[in-house]
């Protein structure tokens, strides 16, 4: 029997947004995910009796949407967000260093204030990147023209050198762009530095999840979807869309409209049309792995709840010892979660190798990690974590309205004018459902006043 709606395709957080938008402008909305759980890219799972988050997932202070999400779902309180931005900074020769911002100085002085004190930089090089930032911050992130340099490009023709991009600029813009400096755009990490340090100081504030990723981005979410009266089912694949038609198995939705909030890569299986239309250049995105390195200690080894590191193969180190419940299994031990953006080098080393490399690794970052005993480690890997942020990627991502009459396109890989983050995926979730529900002549609100009423 056929039924009507709208469907929505895909329960990540693009999808989920997209979702409680509709529903909230008066739609009758069912969403439709494959897999057995919502959250898509960033999601937990049970390993051993541990909660055990597929990636360590990062927001700022400026990523308005996500926090509106957040609030929307009822998890605010499920994640922390820094009073000031504060990343301890670790180098295996045993010296470290912060990167702090003074509250209360204003854009771009607290920049200055954090590199007079950030000591894994020679003064000479703590100049060189006042100068560099300085320059990106006359760059418009909206300027197109950008998008034909790299960032690597643009930091050594205002400057920089190999130890400044390695120790400074490389911990920010590899994170957030999945790419190293001299891969990524210039347009995307103008929009990174600019939107996020140097614009306004309190943007920078770092948050994170205090509880598994599964449990705001599944559970919470769910119990939010169903009480808007977002029809969700899971374990069901669609199957084809096309003609307004949405099939998936035995079941079919005669759909008012369609919000495709899948990866490029399903999109394009979805809905094979996505070919002959203004979308079809995003095929073309390519992708970008991310690899993480669990490790589990009998002891407390790190004090710290994150790091970054430089000159070795750790970029971000995370304390997950509360979120994932390994107290209540080992009770005094530690559980630390190692991420390595722009993964290409080592997404394919086996398991075993990895897990070998990266205790020694962070042994040489953590004295304590070498006096203590590795109960347990693991890797996990993204082979498609984001789209390829690289230069000339822009002109790849399509508007939310580009795909076929009746179909939304939804997801961080679209044009919202952000990286591939979880920011870009609310903003493409929010994009489509306004732009499906002004089409219906439903009355549709400023983005600021969405956030507000989320």
């Amino acid at each position: 029997m056929a039924e009507s709606g709208t469907v929505v395709i895909g329960g990540g957080l693009a999808g989920i947004s997209a979702a409680l938008r509709l529903a909230d402008g008066g739609r009758r909305v069912v969403l439709i995910e494959k897999r057995p759980r919502l959250g898509g890219a960033a999601f937990s799972f049970n390993r051993a009796g541990l909660s055990v988050d597929n990636g360590q997932h990062v927001f700022l202070r400026c990523c308005e949407a996500y926090q509106g999400l957040l609030r929307r779902i009822g998890a605010l309180d499920r994640v922390r967000l820094q009073s000031h931005l504060d990343i301890p900074v670790l180098r295996a020769d045993g010296k470290s260093a912060r990167l702090s911002r003074i509250p209360g100085l204003p854009a771009p002085a607290h920049l200055g204030a954090a590199l007079s004190r950030y000591k894994l930089l020679r003064p000479t090089d703590r100049a060189k990147v006042i100068r560099g930032a300085m320059a990106l911050r006359f760059l418009d992130p909206a300027d197109r023209s950008l998008d034909s340099r790299t960032f690597g490009e643009f930091l050594r023709a205002h400057g920089q050198n190999d130890n400044t991009i390695e120790a400074m600029w490389a911990i920010v813009a590899t994170a957030t762009l999945n790419l190293p400096p001299d891969d990524a755009s210039l347009a995307l990490a103008a929009k990174v530095f600019r939107t996020g340090l140097l614009d306004h100081a309190p943007a920078s504030d770092l948050g994170y999840a205090a509880a598994p990723l599964g449990e705001l981005h599944s559970v919470l979410a769910g119990k939010a979807l169903e009480a808007s009266g977002v029809e969700v089912l899971t374990d069901l694949g669609v199957d084809s869309v096309a003609d307004g038609v949405v099939t998936a198995g035995d079941r079919r939705w005669h759909a008012d409209d369609v919000v495709l909030a899948l990866p490029h890569q399903q999109a394009f299986e979805v809905v094979p049309q996505l070919e002959q239309t203004g979308a079809k250049n995003a095929a073309d995105l390519g992708n970008s792995p991310i690899v993480n390195i669990h490790v589990i200690y009998d002891r407390k080894v790190m004090d710290l709840e994150f790091a970054a590191a430089v000159s070795s193969p750790v970029q971000w180190i995370f304390d997950r010892t509360d979120s994932s419940g390994l107290h209540g299994l080992h009770p005094g031990g530690q559980y630390l979660a190692v991420t390595v953006s722009s993964a290409d080098a080592i997404i394919d080393v086996p398991s075993r190798t990895l897990q070998e490399q990266f205790i020694d690794a962070l042994a040489a970052l953590l004295p304590a990690a070498s006096r203590a005993t590795v109960l347990d480690s693991f890797v996990t890997r993204e082979r498609r974590a984001t789209f390829r942020q690289a230069a000339g990627s822009w002109a790849l991502r399509p508007s939310t309205s580009a795909g076929p009459a009746g179909i939304w396109l939804a997801g961080a890989w679209t044009d919202t004018g952000w990286p591939d983050t979880m920011e870009s995926a609310v903003r493409s979730g929010i994009a489509a459902a306004e732009a499906a529900l002004r089409l219906s002549g439903c009355r549709t609100t400023s983005f600021a006043d969405r956030l507000g009423a989320a």
